[in-house]
């Protein structure tokens, strides 16, 4: 009979499997989990279209050595005050797609209302008459005939002006005797210019309804 030690129990063995074997750094793993910029950027087709309907966008819009061409020949000249404001009304909006050359005023006092017409000018509808109305505020006595220019912005087609465009408070700025101020429905807006007397008035507007006919129906 040998003396040897009787065997022990057998060694208890780790069940948990082995990590798998990592050789190097995965690049694959970083690529797909984080796309680059390349895989990001839309494809060349998508950016070329892009660009093309954005010069198609500028090429709508008035410069404004235009507007001031505009304004020049509207106004008889082209002064300090009318220059100043022209450039605060692009600092704030930039550069309008459209604008309105008419008059207002007069005999509009008598219904204690006022009313306008004039001609919408833009690059891609050209040219049409319009007609506004909006509430008299005391000040239209002997203003038959003045002058006003809207400057026009965001506006997809002519008949998307016919609407009613409420004041922005505190949009009135004046200098030189000449005036703007801004009117916003959804996204379009107006910036109508006005000279002397009519720079009273226009501070004061509520709101404006254009219409494409002559209207005597401010609401």
């Amino acid at each position: 009979m040998s003396d040897a030690p009787a065997p022990g129990p057998p060694e208890a063995r780790d069940a948990r499997p082995a990590p798998p074997a990592v050789s190097g750094w995965d690049t694959d793993t970083f690529r797909h989990g984080t796309p680059d910029e390349a895989d990001r950027a839309p494809p060349p087709d998508v950016l070329a279209d892009l660009s093309s309907d954005l010069h198609r966008s500028e090429e709508l819009e008035f410069s404004v050595e235009e507007i001031r061409a505009a304004g020049r020949g509207f106004f008889g000249s082209l002064s300090a005050g009318l220059a100043s404001v022209i450039e605060y009304a692009f600092q704030k909006y930039g550069r309008p797609n459209g604008y309105i050359l008419g008059s207002e005023g007069g005999a509009a006092l008598l219904a204690g209302l006022r009313y306008g017409d004039g001609r919408l000018v833009t690059k891609f509808a050209g040219e049409q008459k319009v007609y506004w109305q909006g509430p008299s505020v005391g000040y239209d006595v002997g203003l038959a005939g003045s002058r006003v220019m809207f400057l026009v912005y965001n506006l997809e087609r002519p008949e998307d002006l016919y609407a009613r465009f409420m004041g922005v408070d505190g949009s009135a700025y004046v200098v030189g005797g000449v005036g703007v101020t801004f009117l916003k429905k959804g996204r379009i807006v107006l910036a109508p210019i006005r000279t002397g007397l009519g720079v009273r008035v226009g501070a004061n507007v509520g709101y404006l309804k254009f219409t494409p006919e002559r209207s005597l129906n401010p609401f």
